[in-house]
């Protein structure tokens, strides 16, 4: 079975290139320019195997996203991680305390984040 990764980025190049680079690796994605778009997403019932999420967003960021993830009945254990240019450890701790299973520096190495992807969910 193929495992879906849905991806939230307010800037469509980044949305293309982690896409690309995860379907290339064989995962199925969805991608979705704001948390409450992705939220949307996961109200329906489309399976989703992972959550990669930008940190800085208009609106929600990944932070306030992850929170929201963990209090969505049977999506709370979906692992879930933050990618982005931020580079302050508070706000990497905050993360990691509201959920967050692994947070990528940007810009990343492909073979990085599929390694992590691999070693999350398959």
């Amino acid at each position: 079975m193929t495992k879906t990764v849905l991806l939230i980025d307010d800037f469509d190049n980044t949305l293309f290139v982690t896409g690309l680079t995860l379907e290339n690796a064989g995962y199925k994605t969805i991608k979705a320019t704001s948390a409450n778009d992705a939220i949307k997403i996961l109200k329906s019932d489309v399976a989703v195997h992972l959550v990669i999420s930008d940190y800085h967003m208009p609106g929600m960021n990944g932070v306030e996203f992850i929170t929201e993830l963990r209090k969505m009945p049977g999506r709370q254990n979906i692992p879930a991680f933050i990618l982005s240019t931020e580079t302050k450890d508070e706000v990497k701790k905050s993360a990691l305390y509201a959920g967050a299973t692994a947070w990528i520096q940007k810009p990343f190495k492909s073979e990085k984040l599929v390694e992590h992807v691999k070693r999350t969910i398959n």
